[in-house]
């Protein structure tokens, strides 16, 4: 198992946004899920017409290059003939090219389509917090036996300022069908608390480092306000000396 952060290394970092999609999964159940996408009917209209144009592109080249052949045999080689085969050779080498631009087009659309719903995704993604969470959850078997879980999501570096999270089932037991319903609720309701308890002392941690981090920050500044402000008073004490050399002043 990778070695623990400290909370204090994860401050500053914002949440990878392959959480919203591809690792949607490690996302601790708390957090809540981002906005959906609407699924778009534009891209699959213009990927059929570039498959289409493709088709007919492709189609079109073989039957120049072949009508190029027929004349080049009947009547010789001439401009005719030189031109519709390589305008077919042309259309034949480029047909594929319809579907890349349909792709692009489709993209750019969704893109412009999308902005506001993107945006609002990333501002939601930005609210994650990078603490430890910890959560409890519950499965049905096919024998009717009930399987709690406690999970535990630990932040990971993804690179610089950036995390995800690790998922990890820290501890399982399996509860027999026969077993008292009051008896298993009260069990999960046990570790439910429990987890609910280390979450909130991750937070608390992780709330600690975070302000440590910000009055550094402050502190950071206040100090190269002071700096400034030093340079400032020698910048003005070094041209008042630098114009009583030029032009010392006048005595009786």
């Amino acid at each position: 198992m990778a070695s623990e952060l400290d909370p204090a290394e994860l401050v500053g970092s914002v949440a990878d946004e392959r959480l919203l999609d591809a690792e949607i999964a490690n996302l601790p159940g708390s957090v809540g899920r981002p906005e959906g996408i609407p699924p778009s009917k534009t891209r699959g209209r213009l990927v059929g017409v570039g498959a289409t144009l493709t088709g007919v592109t492709l189609i079109g080249g073989l039957a120049l290059m072949l009508v190029g052949v027929i004349v080049a045999i009947s009547g010789g080689i001439g401009v005719v003939a030189i031109v519709a085969i390589v305008l077919g050779l042309v259309l034949v080498a480029t047909h594929w090219g319809w579907v890349h631009v349909a792709e692009a087009t489709a993209d750019a659309i969704e893109a412009r389509r999308d902005s506001e719903i993107t945006a609002r995704r990333r501002s939601w993604l930005d609210l994650i917090e990078p603490y430890t969470r910890y959560e409890v959850t519950t499965d049905v078997g096919e024998d009717g036996s009930i399987t709690i879980s406690r999970v535990r999501y630990r932040p990971v570096r993804t690179g610089e300022r950036r995390f995800t999270f690790k998922r990890e089932i820290e501890h399982t037991e399996v509860h027999s069908g026969e077993e008292s319903g009051a008896a298993i609720t009260e069990r999960a309701e046990l570790l439910r608390r429990q987890a609910a308890a280390d979450t909130e002392r991750e937070r608390l941690h992780f709330e600690a480092a975070h302000g440590a981090y910000q009055e550094a920050l402050l502190a950071e500044g206040s100090e190269r306000e002071q700096l400034e402000a030093r340079r400032a008073e020698s910048r003005a004490l070094s041209e008042r000396i630098n114009t009583n050399l030029r032009d010392p002043p006048l005595t009786e």
